[in-house]
Parts: structure tokens; sequence; C-alpha cells
């Protein structure tokens, strides 16, 4: 497996206005994308891009916040009521190939592969198998691909 860009690091939120208007004023974010709802993660995301020679190759900060009761990170919220990282992105250049070298690790693989909010395919590796962090693997997005609303 090679290490693959940094995608983004992705950072649970009670409130995504609340986070938004932090980044913005704070630490003065000045391109930050319109939130969407994932409903079939069960989050609302909202992607601040960090500043960037070339608009792409920036590591991207991804602001999640529940959509309901249900959410997988009302439980990181209970524990961390003020939000903080959830987990980190990295690229690989094909999903199924990584995926599978990872099994061959005997690392442990968080549900079926399926599409992320970058428009690409995603898994996530269990922490206790990635030095206690959530690790998110991101396909790269294509050419033409949604990068992010």
């Amino acid at each position: 497996m090679k290490l693959g860009r940094l995608n983004h690091i992705g950072i649970a939120t009670p409130s995504i206005t609340d986070s938004i208007a932090h980044y913005r004023d704070t630490l003065g974010a000045t391109h930050i994308h319109e939130p969407f709802d994932l409903p079939e993660q069960g989050v609302k995301v909202c992607f601040v891009d960090t500043p960037t020679d070339s608009g792409m190759n920036g590591t991207q900060l991804e602001l999640i916040e529940p959509l309901g009761p249900d959410s997988a990170i009302n439980n990181f919220l209970a524990k961390n009521p003020l939000g903080g990282q959830h987990h980190v992105c990295f690229e690989v250049p094909d999903i199924e190939e990584a995926r599978a070298e990872f099994e061959c690790l005997g690392k442990r693989i968080l549900g079926p592969t399926r599409i992320g909010a970058h428009g690409t395919p995603i898994f996530f590796l269990h922490p206790k198998d990635m030095q206690g962090m959530l690790t998110e693997i991101m396909e790269t997005p294509k050419e033409g691909a949604h990068w992010s609303n």
C-alpha cells in the first residue's frame, strides 16, 4: 500500500453553522462550500478548503453534523460534546485494490465500500488497526467527478 494524498480531516460538530463561523471568523477561512445532507450516512457535511496554490491539492476540512438520533457520529459527540477530529482520509488510485491489500494485512474494514461525500468510493478502517485513528480510504476523484458542493 502506498500512502496517498491526505484528502481531508473529518471534524464532528454539533453545529455546522457554528463551526463555519469559527473557521471563518477565528481562522480566516475564505472558501467554505455549501452544506449538504448525506442521508445514507446520517450526516450533514460541509467542506472548508485550506489555502493551496492549485485549488485541488490542498487538504480540506470536512465538517460533519448528525442528521438525526440514529447518526453514527452521535456516539462520538456524546463523548466529545464540543466535537473534534473524527477521522483522516487518504486517497488511493483504486479502491478495490486498496481494500484487498488492507484485508490481506489483516486490517478490519468497517462496512462495505460505499459512495462518500466527494461522490467517489470510500471505506473506513478500524481505529485499533490504524494506531488509534479512524481512517477513511477514498478513491481519487476522476476528472469531472463531483469534488464537493
